[in-house]
């Protein structure tokens, strides 16, 4: 389970940056990923923040099967964010779905959006403040502190983002991929700190 915390990130970017490099009227320095699940071939954007967001999902439950319940639990929850954004689309933005020339007022599924996605947010940074006390707690100090950043760095850049609006997207790209490399990072140290859950059993 802890092997999709791995995967979920550079899947997510991967595929997204595929889509954004091929729509036309996406621009990195005023759009979120997130736009692309608007107008023609809308779908493949839903379908890979959905499909990310179950690998997230797995890996929280990893998580929380290592032992670090805390963690796990927040990390499951920006997983299960990460559907429900991908059931309510964003709002327009100007330039983007092409033709798009100014603002649109704030609708019900952007607003949505926005709120499940604020709730992933802080979600994940809580998961790293939580395993990075537990990480503490068994001694390892430099996972530790790693956690601690990534947490306060994925923070600051999704509410920085927000509260910037198009001029504050560098730091919502910097919360995403922040949040999803500490995802990987932590799950390959929490496989190979803890024995398998199954362990025991097998040996049984």
């Amino acid at each position: 389970m802890l092997g999709w915390g791995v995967v979920a990130g550079p899947f997510y970017l991967v595929v997204g940056l595929i889509l954004a490099v091929t729509r036309e009227g996406f621009d990195f320095s005023r759009h979120p990923l997130s736009v692309l699940m608007l107008g023609d071939g809308g779908w493949m954007q839903i379908t890979n923040l959905a499909l990310s967001g179950a690998m997230v999902l797995v890996a929280g439950i990893g998580l929380a099967r290592a032992g670090a319940r805390g963690a796990g639990i927040a990390v499951g929850i920006y997983g299960g964010a990460m559907i429900l954004s991908a059931v309510f689309p964003p709002d327009p933005m100007p330039g983007f779905p092409p033709g798009q020339e100014g603002a649109t007022e704030p609708g019900t599924s952007g607003i949505l959006h926005l709120a499940f996605g604020g709730i992933g947010f802080v979600a994940l940074a809580v998961g790293a403040f939580l395993l990075g006390r537990w990480f503490a707690r068994r001694g390892d100090r430099p996972f530790s502190v790693l956690s601690l950043v990534a947490g306060i760095v994925v923070l600051v850049g999704f509410l920085g983002g927000v509260a910037l609006g198009p001029a504050g997207m560098a730091l919502l790209w910097l919360a995403v991929v922040a949040g999803f490399a500490w995802l990987a990072a932590a799950s390959v140290r929490v496989y190979g700190t803890v024995p398998h859950p199954d362990t025991g059993r097998h040996a049984a």
